[in-house]
């Protein structure tokens, strides 16, 4: 029995270390962006790598990323106003429409559940054309609007809700009812809590979607003012793109607040796949 439990041990250890490893190698390409964004521009490329600069050059980079002619400033205030509000449409519709299908009986509910899972195995680059003359005939083009409402309806996003809400216990649906509670107290304030590790982890999800989305601001919007930040990142390219130091100063600046997003949900979406794994 303990040389079972050792081999077990032993076993453990192993996988623990390989994916220590893997972790570590994944992390590298980061962790140089990082190092090469506090350098000056001649140690970047320096062979071998010098991982911590010898010559800080953090203030000058960061400042010209944030306060030069290139400014992120209103890049960054264009990303997180769409970002949030696209994020919060999507997740308030989503979250309906995902409760209605798993919790109200009405005629043609499953084929209407249907179609819309039809919707999400359309490709989005198939349907670019279409949604631009849509767009053009009701002057959404060039505008924050027209680009929250092309991500703020999901059905991935009401899929994914779906199963979850499936999981609410019937019973308590139903006193809910017996108690006089409509369908909108019964989804806010009984189901709507329950799914809370849910509703977290595409908020979540949805976030970081959109935050990184390049296509559809590039195509749906004109003016440089309206430029959220990866087409941001894409200007500030054009004008720096030969100094690597700026570049990954740039690159740093976009990713923070992915980071800053996931590290504070980190604990609801662990949640949320344990959740839907022992629902499953």
């Amino acid at each position: 029995m303990e040389q079972v439990f050792r081999r077990i041990n032993v076993s453990k250890l192993l996988v623990t270390i390989v994916m220590t490893i893997v972790g570590i190698i994944f992390l590298l390409p980061f962790l140089w962006m990082i190092s090469a964004s506090f350098k000056v521009e001649a140690e970047v490329l320096a062979y071998p790598i010098e991982w911590i600069p010898s010559t800080w050059n953090a203030v000058e980079n960061y400042k010209e990323v944030w306060f030069g002619s290139n400014s992120f400033l209103l890049y960054y205030w264009n990303s997180i106003k769409v970002s949030f509000l696209t994020t919060f449409v999507s997740v308030f519709f989503s979250s309906i429409a995902a409760y209605s299908f798993a919790k109200i009986h009405f005629k043609g509910r499953d084929v209407l559940f249907l179609i819309v899972l039809l919707t999400y195995m359309i490709p989005p680059q198939a349907i670019i054309v279409p949604q631009y003359l849509l767009y053009s005939s009701v002057g959404l083009i060039d505008t924050h609007l027209g680009l929250i409402l092309l991500n703020s309806f999901s059905a991935f996003g009401t899929f994914m809700l779906r199963q979850f809400f499936m999981g609410v216990n019937d019973e308590i649906i139903e006193s809910a009812k017996m108690d006089g509670a409509g369908h909108f107290r019964t989804f806010f304030s009984i189901a709507l809590p329950l799914v809370k590790p849910a509703i977290a982890t595409y908020a979540i999800l949805r976030f970081i979607w959109t935050w990184n989305d390049y296509q559809n601001p590039l195509i749906f919007l004109r003016s440089e003012h309206l430029y959220t930040i990866q087409i941001g990142i894409e200007q500030f390219a054009d004008a720096h793109g030969s100094i690597y130091s700026l570049m990954m100063a740039a690159a740093v600046s976009a990713v923070i607040p992915l980071l800053i997003v996931f590290v504070v949900g980190q604990k609801r979406v662990i949640e949320g796949i344990s959740l839907g794994g022992v629902k499953g």
